[in-house]
């Protein structure tokens, strides 16, 4: 497949290269392939290279600089064409509180507009509205002046705070975030240039800096804008790939009366300036300075730069030494597995055969009772439900964003589209549930559909409406709108809860399965376990597998949401994904089959609980993150941390129980079914 993959894509330089020479006939993309008819295209084409087609063309999109499958269209701007710059949000790692730009005092626009933003977004805490900012392509400024603002003490106060919880401020401009530019030189051979998002609001006097007092807090009031812009024969204008943001504190003077945009700074182009402190009412002039540089960065590959990881190398050794140990050991687990049982079934047929009368021993002495239902098969069965319908919503976002649908170009596309994908998930949800319960004996349909349509909605949105309150009372933008709110009820009861009520019509409409082997009238009594076969053990045993096939990649999800980093690597959490698959069904039915050979016959509850007990390690884990990894000092950032990282340990707990009970109930069924019984 690498050979013949390399060949194609060595034919489709070679194509690449011979319409390029028929580019000046015809209309370009920006990635230089030219709007031909397929009759075109096909005579371009050598016969050689028609032959392998679908490979090629493959081929051909994977080398094209401008594919781009899930931006917006880009725009173009001609040169004196305002630049419009929009403001979003405040934010700080050790709050996790956001706030909305203008909470501060900062300079607005005559009329505040707020963008129209998706579901996602809101969530977020993003808030994005207009500027008082003047940006038109290609036109430089320098020092201009934006406004002043005279301060009163509670307003220096409100930035003192905000500066020393280190908030960032977030811009976007042409759909792309602010960023600054630090330039990693661990390998100097090989610098590095890495985009931190936003840009401080201020910083901390200390000795090393001079000018600046330690203890004082000095607010950023001159910023450098630097726009980099991309020009192509095949389209007119500019088109922005870059958007950078230098912050510094100067404190401005002038000479004479304030006379608007038309004063005359005295601080600016000076040698030295003094910083802007924090720590009294005063006058704040704030201004800024517009550089515009021409860039090589085609305008599908500008977030190529913010999507940089610094430490790409671990995280690739990472994910690679966690496959091939977590494959080692499943390919171990399934070896044992194959033999054991195999071995199991010719004794146990060799004895039926026999005309000799022996005892019967191991798992197959159990056949009397394994599919006896177990206790609350009501909560088994919608615990079993709302898994399937958290796995469905996984796997469908998975596959979309690692088509790349779900870009960080789109905001809030993520998480609206798992949302939405919850909620319609709800059929098979339902279809689970009922017919999982129709095969445990259950007769409380109605009972069972409520349950699986509202318990887990339900404790989800308690969770979510008190950390709601909780950060609605700090003022903070991350408190969902009431409208919002409702929206998500209408979500919940409007639409997933009627698909429920639909998969369940269709699962209580199915006949119930014809269970291979008989169940006794009178349960058999189980004996006594050994320690290591307890319940308790062994659930805890089992979890640590799964947990040990992501751990690693947790890691990189919660910086990425904690740390507000970006995270675009799913096709390595795809594999991953796969890996946790793989190793919740192996862990289930081995410590499933250890203990039907310890003629303990109530795996039902326990197949559920041993793959799912990994969530507990991952809330373990959350803790040490908490402690280790994040500076979160006050109690209603670390409430929000652990409230939110309750509600992700809740649906890791269904995903992998569900797994494992899936991967437990396919085994005995398939072993109990190859065995002769009388």
């Amino acid at each position: 497949a690498f050979l013949a993959f390399q060949r194609a894509a060595t034919l489709a330089s070679a194509l690449r290269e011979r319409i390029r020479a028929q580019r000046a006939a015809h209309h370009t993309l920006d990635s230089g392939f030219p709007r031909s008819s397929p009759s075109e295209l096909s005579r371009a084409m050598p016969g050689e290279v028609r032959r392998p087609y679908v490979l090629l063309l493959c081929a051909a999109l994977r080398y094209a600089d401008g594919f781009y499958l899930p931006g917006v269209a880009p725009r173009e701007y001609a040169d004196g064409e305002r630049v419009e710059m929009k403001v979003n949000k405040l934010s700080s790692t050790k709050t996790q509180l956001p706030y909305e730009y203008y909470a501060l005092p900062f300079c607005q626009p005559d009329e505040v507009i707020y963008v129209a933003e998706n579901l996602g977004e809101l969530l977020r805490g993003d808030r994005i509205m207009n500027s008082h900012y003047e940006l038109k392509m290609g036109v430089e400024e320098t020092c201009k002046i934006l406004c002043r603002k005279e301060l009163t003490s509670a307003e220096v106060g409100e930035f003192s705070t905000r500066i020393e919880e280190d908030y960032r401020v977030h811009w976007v401009m042409d759909n792309l975030p602010s960023a600054t530019k630090y330039v990693d030189e661990t390998n100097p051979a090989k610098p590095v240039t890495i985009y931190d998002l936003g840009f401080p609001l201020g910083f901390r006097g200390s000795a090393d800096i001079a000018g600046t007092k330690s203890g004082i807090n000095y607010l950023n009031n001159h910023l450098l804008l630097t726009v980099k812009y991309h020009k192509d024969e095949s389209f007119q204008g500019s088109r922005i790939v870059g958007f950078e943001v230098e912050p510094s504190s100067i404190r401005h003077t002038y000479n004479g009366e304030w006379k608007k945009m038309d004063t005359t700074l005295t601080s600016c182009g000076a040698s030295s300036s003094t910083p802007l402190a924090m720590n009294a009412a005063g006058e704040v002039v704030f201004t800024y300075d517009v550089k515009w540089e021409a860039s090589d960065i085609k305008w599908a590959s500008r977030w190529d730069t913010y999507l940089l990881m610094g430490d790409e190398q671990i995280h690739w050794f990472s994910i690679i030494n966690s496959l091939m140990i977590v494959l080692f050991l499943s390919g171990m687990v399934a070896m044992i597995m194959m033999r054991t049982l195999h071995r199991d079934f010719n004794r146990y047929n060799a004895i039926d055969a026999s005309e000799e009368v022996e005892e019967e021993t191991g798992w197959k002495l159990v056949h009397g009772d394994v599919f006896r239902p177990p206790k609350m098969p009501m909560m088994l069965s919608v615990l079993v439900g709302t898994g399937v319908q958290t796995f469905a919503m996984s796997v469908i976002t998975m596959i979309f964003a690692v088509l790349g649908f779900l870009s960080p170009a789109n905001r809030g596309g993520l998480m609206t589209a798992m949302l939405l994908l919850f909620v319609f998930m709800g059929v098979p949800a339902g279809y689970a549930s009922s017919f999982l319960h129709k095969n445990l004996k259950g007769v409380e349909w109605k009972k069972n559909i409520i349950l699986t349509s509202c318990l887990f909605p339900g404790v989800v949105f308690v969770i979510f409406f008190v950390l709601n309150f909780v950060v609605w009372g700090e003022k903070s933008s991350g408190a969902v709108p009431f409208g919002t709110l409702c929206a998500l009820l209408v979500l919940w009861f409007g639409i997933s809860m009627p698909l429920v009520f639909l998969g369940a019509y269709f699962g209580y409409r199915r006949k119930a399965l014809e269970m291979p082997v008989r169940v006794n009238q009178i349960p058999r009594q189980v004996p006594e376990q050994v320690w290591y076969m307890q319940p308790a053990f062994s659930v805890t045993v089992g979890g640590v597998l799964p947990f040990g096939a992501v751990f690693i990649e947790l890691f990189f999800i919660l910086s990425s949401i904690w740390l507000h980093q970006f995270y675009y690597v799913f096709g390595f959490l795809l594999l991953v994904f796969i890996i946790l698959i793989i190793t919740c069904a192996e862990i289930t039915v081995v410590m499933c089959y250890f203990q039907l050979c310890a003629e303990d016959y109530h795996w039902w509850w326990r197949a559920f609980l041993t793959s799912g007990s990994s969530a507990g390690y991952m809330f373990a884990y959350s803790v040490f993150y908490f402690f280790t990894k994040l500076e979160i000092t006050k109690f209603v950032s670390a409430l929000l941390y652990f409230g939110y990282m309750f509600i992700a340990t809740i649906v890791f707990f269904l995903l992998t129980g569900t797994i494992g009970f899936y991967a437990c109930y396919w085994f005995v069924w398939q072993i109990f079914s190859a065995i002769k019984v009388d």
